[in-house]
C-alpha cells in the first residue's frame, strides 16, 4: 500500500468505525483505493466498531469539519492498533481496531483507505457509495489516524477481504409426523415434502442406508424452500433409513427419515395336530417366515368337519403358538387350519394340519323311541263363517270366512245356489286357509244369499250368509231457516226400499216409514 500525504480535505466523521455500501461515487473507478476520515470522539469505547452488530448498514451522509493547516512542531499519532474484519457480507465490510498507543498532539479522527486486489492507487473522499461489488471481490483495507500533526502510520489487513453473500445457517423443518417412523402399505403412494431454509440457496442430497439413492425408483424435487422425496408405487424394499443432507459452505444440517413398507403376512410356517381326547383337539405351529415387513399380533384358528367341509372360526387374535379347540362333536373327523395376523390384516393363505382328529363316540348306545306316524288327513271345516253384510250401491265390498282340512280343500262360491265362476265381477281370493269375496261396486242386483263351499276327498262343508244392498235416497226438498211454532211441511224423495224417517222437537223424536212422501206436522 502506498501512503498519501496530509492534506486539508474534509474529514469523515462517525466514530472509530467505517462501512462500505454497495455504492460507488461518480467519476471514481471501481478498483481504487478510497480514503474514510474519522474524527476523534471526546470519548469512545476501548474496541471501535464500525456499527453496532444488529444494526442495518445504510449508505450515509456525514458532516464535514475541516482540519487546521498543520504546526511543524505538531507530531502526528502512532499507528492505529489491532486491526481486524468485524463482519463480511454482500453489501459491506465492518472493522474493528484500538487507539494508537503515543496519541501525539491528541487525535482528530481515523482515514480508512481501501482498494481491489491489484490496485495502488489511493482516492481520498470524505463522501463515498461504493457500487458494483460482486461476490468474490478481493479487498486491501488500511487504518490511519489524523491530527493536527497530519497521518500516522497506516495499519494494514495481512491479507485481502473477500466479498461474500450473506450466508444464514443451512436448517431443515423436519414436521412432526415425519419425525417418527412412517408406515405405509405396499402399492401406496409416497410423497415426503421437507421444508428447509439457508442463504445462498443450499446443497441438498438424498441417501438410503448410506448408499445413494436409486432415481429410477425414487424422486426427488428441489425447490428453494423445501424438498419432495416421491415414490409412486411404494415395494417392501423402499423401506430404510433415509437421510437428507443442506450444505451452506461449510455449514450442514442433516435430517433422518425412516420409512417402513408393510404388507399381509405370509401363513404360519407349520401346523401340528399334537393330541385329541374327548371333546378336545391340541394344535401347535411355528411362526411365518414372511412377517410382512411389521410384528405378527395374532392367529385365527379354525376347523371343518368331514361331513360338511365347511370351515368355522374358533379362535381369533390368539397370541400363543398352541391353542386347545374345545366342545367338538362326539363321532366327527375335524381338519384343523391357521391364519397369521398383523396390522395390515390377515395372511391371504393358512397353515392346514396334515392329520385329522378323530372324535370317538362313548360306549352308550343310543336306541330312539319307536314313532306312529300321525295320520292329519282331515274333512273340511270352517273355522270362521261368514257373517250377514249389508253393502250401499257403488260400494265395492268384501265376504270372509276361514276353513282348515287336509288335503287341502277346493273352494267354490255360490250366489243363491248358483256357482259363481269366473264373472269378472266377483274377485276369488284363497290364502293359508282364509277365503274371500270381492264384489266390485255392487248394485241392488248383488244381493242376495252367498254361500261358500270348501270340499277335498274326504268330504265337503258350507257356510252363507246374506248380502243386503241398499240405495242412497236423495230427498228433493226446500226448508225455511225458520219455522214457525205451529205448521207443517212436505218433501218428496226418490227410491225403492221404503224410507226410514226421523223427526224431533225439541227434546221429543219419533221415526216412522213413509213409502213416498213426507210430511212433517208441528203443533
Amino acid at each position: 500500500l502506498q501512503p498519501i500525504q496530509p492534506s486539508t480535505h474534509p474529514v469523515y466523521q462517525p466514530n472509530h468505525s467505517a462501512t462500505q455500501s454497495c455504492h460507488h461515487p461518480t467519476g471514481y473507478p471501481p478498483n481504487l483505493f478510497i480514503p474514510i476520515h474519522l474524527p476523534n470522539p471526546s470519548s469512545h469505547p476501548p474496541n471501535p466498531s464500525i456499527h453496532p452488530p444488529n444494526q442495518s448498514i445504510t449508505p450515509n451522509t456525514h458532516q464535514i469539519h475541516p482540519i487546521s493547516p498543520t504546526h511543524p512542531s505538531i507530531l502526528p499519532t502512532s499507528a492505529p492498533q489491532n486491526l481486524s474484519v468485524d463482519d463480511v457480507n454482500d453489501t459491506s465490510v465492518t472493522l474493528r481496531w484500538r487507539s494508537p498507543e503515543n496519541i501525539g498532539s491528541g487525535l482528530d479522527g481515523y482515514t480508512v483507505e481501501y482498494c481491489k486486489e491489484g490496485c495502488a492507487e489511493l482516492i481520498t473522499s470524505s463522501r463515498f457509495v461504493i457500487s458494483g461489488l460482486i461476490a468474490g471481490d478481493l479487498l486491501n483495507i488500511r487504518v490511519v489516524a489524523v491530527n493536527a500533526g497530519g497521518r500516522s502510520e497506516p495499519v494494514a489487513l495481512a491479507q485481502p477481504v473477500p466479498v461474500r453473500e450473506i450466508v444464514d445457517r443451512p436448517k431443515i423443518r423436519l414436521p412432526r409426523a415425519l419425525r417418527s417412523r412412517s408406515v405405509k402399505h405396499v402399492g401406496e403412494q409416497i410423497n415426503l415434502v421437507i421444508p428447509f431454509v439457508g442463504k445462498p440457496k443450499p446443497v441438498i442430497s438424498w441417501t438410503k442406508d448410506g448408499q445413494p439413492l436409486d432415481t429410477k425408483k425414487v424422486n426427488i424435487r428441489n425447490s428453494d424452500k423445501d424438498s419432495i422425496l416421491f415414490i409412486r408405487k411404494s415395494e417392501r424394499e423402499d423401506s430404510g433409513s433415509y437421510e437428507m443432507t443442506v450444505k451452506v459452505d461449510s455449514f450442514v444440517d442433516k435430517a433422518n427419515l425412516i420409512i417402513q413398507i408393510v404388507d399381509l403376512p405370509g401363513p404360519p410356517a407349520s401346523v401340528k395336530l399334537v393330541d385329541s381326547w374327548g371333546f378336545n383337539a391340541a394344535l401347535e405351529w411355528t411362526a411365518p417366515k414372511d412377517n410382512g415387513n411389521t410384528e405378527i399380533t395374532g392367529y385365527t384358528i379354525q376347523k371343518a368337519d368331514k361331513k360338511t367341509e365347511e370351515w368355522f372360526t374358533v379362535l381369533e387374535h390368539f397370541h400363543r403358538l398352541n391353542a386347545t379347540v374345545s366342545d367338538l362333536v362326539m363321532g366327527n373327523t375335524y381338519t384343523f387350519r391357521v391364519f397369521a395376523e398383523n396390522k395390515v390384516g390377515r395372511s391371504e393363505t393358512a397353515a392346514v394340519t396334515k392329520g385329522a382328529a378323530h372324535i370317538q363316540k362313548t360306549g352308550i348306545v343310543y336306541k330312539p323311541a319307536e314313532y306312529k306316524e300321525h295320520d292329519f288327513s282331515e274333512a273340511p271345516k270352517f273355522t270362521a263363517p261368514l257373517s250377514n253384510r249389508a253393502a250401499t250401491v257403488g260400494y265395492t265390498t268384501k265376504l270372509l270366512c276361514a276353513v282348515r282340512g287336509s288335503p287341502k280343500p277346493t273352494i267354490e262360491w255360490l250366489k243363491n245356489q248358483m256357482l259363481i265362476g269366473d264373472d269378472p265381477k266377483y274377485r276369488q281370493i284363497n290364502n293359508q286357509g282364509v277365503c274371500s269375496l270381492e264384489i266390485h261396486k255392487p248394485s241392488s242386483f248383488d244381493g242376495g244369499v252367498y254361500t261358500c263351499r270348501a270340499k277335498n276327498a274326504l268330504g265337503e262343508a258350507t257356510v252363507a250368509c246374506k248380502l243386503e244392498v241398499k240405495r242412497k235416497y236423495r230427498i228433493i226438498c226446500t226448508l225455511l231457516d225458520t219455522l214457525k211454532l205451529q205448521g207443517a211441511f212436505s218433501a218428496d224423495y226418490s227410491g225403492i226400499d221404503p224410507l226410514r224417517c226421523l223427526s224431533r222437537r225439541g227434546m221429543e223424536s219419533e221415526h216412522f216409514f213413509v213409502p213416498t212422501m213426507i210430511n212433517l206436522s208441528w203443533f
